[in-house]
C-alpha cells in the first residue's frame, strides 16, 4: 500500500509542476547593458537601488534599508526572442504576511504595443535568494520592445535577462517612458507599493505607463517622515525632475505635520525653484467615520497639511498644488488589504485621482504626454 501511495504522489508532482518551473536553455545578458528607468539621480550606482551610494550620507539611518529596495525601477530592452526569462539575486529574500510574494520580490514583464504597455507575465518568486524564472516561451519571434519591473520590497544585487540562444537582444529604440521628464514621488508604505499583488500595479508604475514619463518611487515603509534630512534627500534628486509629489502624512503625527511641513517644502523649493510640487491629502481609511479616534485625528492632520499649503501660497510660492480627497478604497472599502495598505483596486483609484492634476501640471511644464 505504501508503494502505491508513493507512486501516486510522484504522479501528482509530475502533473502539478508549473510551466514557469521548467528549465529552458537560454543565454543570459546583464541587464545593465540596457536602459534602466524610473531612477532619480544621474549617478545611479548601484544600478538597482533607489538612492545611489554617493548620496547615502544624506539619509537618516532608518531610511538606508528602504533605499536599497528596487521599488518602481524598470529595465527597457528589445528582442526577437520567443522565450524571455530572468535570473536575479535578491538582497534580502524576506516576506510579510499581508502582501503577496509576487509584489514583494517578483518581477513583471510588459510589452510595448504601439504606445501602450501590455502586461505579459510575472516571475513568481520562490523562497531563495537566487531567482531563475521564465516569463513566457511561446512568443511569435517578432522584434518587440519590453519592460521588466523589479521587486517592490526586496532589493537586487544583479539581474540577467534570458533569451533564446539565437535571438537578438539590444538597447531599446523607442523612448517610452520619456527619459527627458520624470515625476518624483515621496510617501509611505502605500507609495512603496504596499500591498500590490504584483510589481507593475503600484500607482507610480500605472502612472508611468499612462503618462509616458518616468516615475521615480521614493516611498519608504513607515519612514516617510517630514524631517529636514529627508527633504534634503529629495532636493538632491537631479535627473530631469519635472514634478515632485509629496504624500507623507500617514507616517507623521499631527504635531509633526503642524510643525515640520513648511520647512520641509521650502527645502525642496530652494533646490527646485521652478519645479511643480503637489501636496497630497492623507489617505481616508475605510473605517475612519466609525472610529472615534481616527474620525477626529485624520481630518485634523489633513487640515494642518492644507494650512501649510495655504501659508506657502500666501507667501508667494509658485507652482504649488494641493490634491484633495485621499479616498482610494471605494464606497465599500475593498480597495485596501488591511484598512491602511492598498489592493490593486486601491492603486488604480489612486492613479485615477491624481492623473488629471499631473497632466495639467506637466503640460504647463511643456512636457509632451502620452494621450
Amino acid at each position: 500500500m505504501k508503494k502505491i501511495h508513493s507512486i501516486l504522489f510522484l504522479l501528482v508532482l509530475m502533473f502539478c509542476v508549473p510551466v514557469h518551473a521548467k528549465k529552458t536553455s537560454l543565454k543570459y545578458v546583464d541587464a545593465q547593458n540596457f536602459r534602466i528607468v524610473n531612477r532619480g539621480w544621474k549617478d545611479q550606482v548601484p544600478a538597482y537601488t533607489r538612492v545611489p551610494d554617493a548620496r547615502l550620507h544624506l539619509l537618516r539611518p532608518e531610511l538606508k534599508y528602504g533605499s536599497q529596495s528596487s521599488t518602481g525601477i524598470g529595465i527597457r530592452f528589445r528582442t526577437n526572442s520567443k522565450t524571455i526569462g530572468a535570473r536575479y539575486n535578491l538582497k534580502y529574500d524576506f516576506g510579510i504576511t499581508w502582501m503577496a510574494y509576487t509584489g514583494i520580490k517578483g518581477s513583471d514583464l510588459y510589452m510595448l504595443d504601439g504606445e501602450d504597455w501590455r502586461y505579459i507575465a510575472t516571475a513568481r518568486p520562490i523562497k531563495d535568494s537566487i531567482q531563475d524564472k521564465v516569463y513566457i516561451k511561446t512568443l511569435d519571434g517578432e522584434m518587440r520592445e519590453y519592460l521588466i519591473y523589479l521587486p517592490l520590497y526586496d532589493g537586487i544585487n544583479w539581474f540577467e535577462i534570458g533569451v533564446d540562444s539565437t535571438a537578438v537582444i539590444e538597447y531599446p529604440q523607442v523612448d517610452n517612458p520619456k527619459s527627458s521628464a520624470k515625476v518624483l514621488f515621496y510617501g509611505t508604505s502605500v507609495m512603496q507599493g504596499g500591498c500590490a499583488c504584483r510589481v507593475g500595479m503600484t500607482q507610480t508604475t500605472i502612472l508611468q505607463r499612462r503618462l509616458g514619463v518616468e516615475c521615480v518611487n521614493l516611498g519608504f515603509s513607515g519612514e516617510a517622515k517630514l524631517w529636514p534630512e529627508n527633504a534634503k534627500m529629495l532636493a538632491d534628486a537631479d535627473d530631469n525632475i519635472e514634478c515632485i509629489v509629496l504624500d507623507p502624512l500617514m507616517n507623521n503625527t499631527k504635531e509633526m505635520v503642524d510643525t515640520l511641513s513648511e520647512q520641509f517644502v521650502r527645502i525642496i523649493r530652494e533646490a527646485h525653484p521652478n519645479t511643480p510640487i503637489i501636496m497630497v491629502e492623507g489617505e481616508i481609511q475605510p473605517h475612519q467615520e466609525y472610529d472615534t479616534h481616527l474620525r477626529e485625528y485624520n481630518p485634523l492632520r489633513n487640515k494642518y497639511w492644507e494650512d501649510c499649503y495655504k501659508r506657502l501660497k500666501k507667501s508667494g510660492m509658485k507652482n504649488l498644488y494641493f490634491m484633495y480627497g485621499g479616498d482610494y478604497t471605494g464606497p465599500d472599502g475593498d480597495g485596501t488589504v488591511d484598512g491602511d495598505h492598498l489592493t490593486d483596486l486601491g492603486f488604480v483609484e489612486y492613479a485615477n485621482r491624481i492623473e488629471p492634476l499631473l497632466r495639467k501640471v506637466l503640460r504647463k511644464q511643456k512636457v509632451t504626454l502620452k494621450k
